[in-house]
C-alpha cells in the first residue's frame, strides 16, 4: 500500500455494500489507518440516503476522507453530494481514483460493490488516500463546488 494521506477514515455502506466494507476494513487496518464505520452493520435490507448523508455529515468540515459503498456506488454520491463542501466521486478503477483525487480533491471515494472486483478495490481505494491534490487551476473550480 503507498502512504496515506490520513490516519484515519469514515466508512459506511448499504446492505448490498456491506460485506465489501468489512472487506475494506481489513485492508486498511493492515495498513494502520484508523476507521469510524458509520453502518450499516449487516446485510439487511436499509436505504443508501441514510448512510450517505450520515457519513458526508461526519466528513464534513474534517481532514479525513470517507468511503461508501453501495450496490453501483451511484446512489451514496448522489446521497453525500447533497451536503456542502462534500466532493463525493464514484470510482470505477485507478485512473478515476487519481483524477478524482488530483483534479477534484473530492473527499468522499463511491463504489459499486456489484460491478468491481475486491482486487480492483483495493487498487482504487489505495490509489485514492495516496494521491494528493494538484491544485493550480483546479483549486478555482473546486472552490465553486463549495460555495
Amino acid at each position: 500500500m503507498s502512504k496515506s494521506l490520513t490516519k484515519s477514515i469514515i466508512i459506511g455502506s448499504d446492505h448490498a455494500g456491506f460485506l465489501v466494507k468489512e472487506k475494506i476494513k481489513i485492508f486498511l487496518k493492515k495498513a494502520n489507518i484508523k476507521l469510524l464505520d458509520i453502518g450499516t452493520f449487516s446485510e439487511e435490507r436499509v436505504d443508501y440516503p441514510d448512510y450517505g448523508k450520515k457519513l458526508a455529515l461526519a466528513v464534513k468540515n474534517k481532514t479525513v476522507f470517507g468511503i461508501l459503498i453501495c450496490g453501483s456506488g451511484i446512489g451514496v454520491s448522489i446521497a453525500a453530494n447533497r451536503i456542502k463542501k462534500i466532493r463525493a466521486a464514484v470510482c470505477y478503477n485507478k485512473k478515476s481514483a487519481s483524477l478524482a483525487r488530483k483534479h477534484n480533491n473530492a473527499n468522499v471515494l463511491c463504489l459499486g460493490a456489484r460491478l468491481i472486483d475486491f482486487k480492483n478495490i483495493k487498487t482504487i481505494v489505495n490509489t485514492f488516500i495516496s494521491t494528493k491534490f494538484e491544485k493550480g487551476r483546479h483549486l478555482t473550480r473546486v472552490k465553486k463546488l463549495d460555495k
